[in-house]
């Protein structure tokens, strides 16, 4: 008898389900899931080039066609029910999904039990650094909308920056916090034009004594440093990756090479230049 009734309560799970459209949200080459009285259904919607949100009817137990477009109120009616998060934009990783880091790590690890940047699916009309709200299902996040409680002078001096290639060390600006910081590296890593730490390292080093870095090579423990001295002399030398003491000057010291770093090189070079 119980047998019977569960068969019964299946068939009718399976009747609800060709009869009832199913509101869910779709990635292209991906799969749409509801669930019925504790059971999860996994379909492959047709067609498989659908990304957003649709309403889809079951053609049989393993695939649905896509009947329409969901309607804005009724993917708000979905999401409300969700938990949210807030989080800032980083940058795009495939078609509608964005990466994006949480604008409070405390928020995030106190209700979810981590603290990282997450996908979030379905992103619309936005750009890096912009904050919007994603809801959770699951483990998965989906775009909801663009906070617009947040303010826009956050996100356009974290886009100057970009813009300007300003070092993430350098970026600075009032309201400026930690998490900001954190996606402002995370966008540095995928923008052209930013010097690598290591470069950076170095030509600061240079900068300070008052020379100029060319270029350099990896030696292992050292870089081998093609720069010049103010006056444009060119000269090579041997630098110690861990403290920038220099190993092999490039010109005669005396044997007194590893007496120097990198910075007062320049100096020691430069007057010897004019003796």
């Amino acid at each position: 008898m119980q047998l019977n009734a569960l068969l019964q309560q299946l068939a009718d799970q399976e009747t609800q389900l060709r009869s009832h459209p199913i509101l869910a949200p779709c990635l292209k080459g991906g799969f749409i899931r509801t669930r019925i009285q504790g059971l999860i259904y996994e379909f492959t919607p047709k067609p498989r080039d659908f990304e957003g949100w649709g309403l889809f009817y079951p053609l049989d137990a393993q695939s649905a066609m896509l009947s329409q477009e969901a309607e804005i109120w009724q993917i708000d009616e979905y999401l409300r029910r969700l938990p949210k998060l807030r989080l800032r934009l980083v940058y795009p990783l495939k078609n509608q999904t964005w990466l994006a880091y949480p604008v409070n790590e405390g928020d995030m690890r106190q209700r979810f039990g981590t603290v990282r940047p997450i996908a979030i699916h379905l992103v619309s009309h936005s750009a890096a650094f912009e904050v919007v709200i994603a809801r959770k299902i699951g483990a998965t996040y989906w775009f909801e909308t663009t906070d617009r409680k947040a303010d826009p002078a956050y996100t356009e001096a974290l886009q100057k920056g970009i813009q300007t290639l300003i070092p993430p060390s350098e970026l600075k600006f009032s309201g400026l916090t930690p998490e900001m910081r954190s996606v402002y590296e995370l966008v540095v890593q995928r923008t052209a034009g930013f010097p690598s730490s290591d470069e950076k390292r170095l030509r600061d080093a240079l900068k300070t004594g008052g020379g100029q870095l060319d270029r350099f090579q990896d030696g292992g423990d050292f870089w081998t440093v093609h720069w010049r001295t103010g006056n444009g002399e060119e000269h090579t030398s041997a630098i110690c990756k861990r403290d920038l003491t220099v190993m092999t000057a490039g010109i005669c010291l005396d044997g007194l090479d590893r007496d120097f770093d990198l910075q007062s090189l320049v100096g020691v070079v430069e007057q010897q230049e004019y003796d």
